[in-house]
């Protein structure tokens, strides 16, 4: 089965190659089946590395050439001047404006985003759980992207597959938690199942903190990972499920 990577017109543009990748086109086998990216699982090491380089491949790249974070739920985004060669920073963003480089990051559930300004040829890849999102993670991006001549208002970024309302059931705390933070935010919940439940938005509060960065032009691709099981990977669906890990999708971008 050939990859078969999710793109998005607002970042289909001059000098830029981009894709969510979903499970097709992987060697992966088993709890793990199709293309998952994730060092940090379980799977045959040698499995990972080879879907990593397919990834890789077909954004016209090699492995050495992905700057992918050892993500840690923060607002730190770094900036690759050059491929990583299979090092890992910690933090959750990685910025270029360097042809060549593949700005990466891994979810499963989390969501992606993928930026660009074409014009100042800078793109970048951010990694927004929840708690990055919160804590600033998409500022931080657009901050290292705007150091390397982008301008927030050129700036093009999508979300990709991720988990969506429907499917995010937290407790009412989470939403005390976020409009103590960031007042106007309670909008991006609604009630859950129970009294003391929530359904939290996380795509609609990311695509927020884009429109707050100065970000034009945004847009979700609207998949929801826990629900598709057939393309793509999920934390949660797998905590549900009872299986005991997981795969990871990898989300690119890069300056051709």
């Amino acid at each position: 089965m050939a990859l078969d990577p999710i793109t998005h017109p607002l970042l289909t543009l001059p000098g830029v190659r981009h894709g969510f990748f979903t499970r097709a086109g992987g060697v992966s086998t088993g709890l793990y089946e199709g293309l998952n990216t994730g060092v940090g699982s379980n799977d045959d090491p040698a499995a990972v590395a080879e879907n990593r380089r397919r990834v890789a491949g077909h954004l016209g790249g090699t492995a050495d050439d992905l700057a992918a974070c050892y993500q840690i739920h923060s607002a730190v985004a770094r900036v690759a001047e050059a491929g990583w060669r299979g090092e890992r920073p910690e933090g959750d963003a990685a910025v270029t404006a360097a042809p060549g480089v593949i700005c990466a990051v891994l979810t499963a559930d989390c969501a992606p985003v993928l930026l660009a300004d074409a014009e100042a040829g800078v793109v970048g890849a951010a990694h927004a759980g929840w708690k990055g999102a919160l804590t600033g993670i998409v500022h931080s991006t657009v901050a290292s992207m705007e150091a390397l001549g982008a301008r927030p208002g050129r700036i093009a970024a999508v979300v990709g597959p991720c988990i969506a309302q429907a499917s995010y059931e937290v407790g009412a705390d989470f939403q005390e938690r976020f409009e103590h933070h960031d007042p106007g935010s309670g909008r991006f919940f609604a009630p859950g199942a129970a009294p003391d439940k929530r359904l939290f938005d996380l795509p609609g509060f990311v695509l927020w903190r884009l429109e707050q960065a100065g970000v034009a032009d945004a847009a979700w691709t609207g998949d929801d990972t826990r629900t598709d099981a057939a393309r793509f990977y999920s934390n949660r669906r797998a905590y549900l499920n009872g299986e005991p890990d997981f795969g990871r999708l990898m989300s690119a971008i890069t300056l051709t």
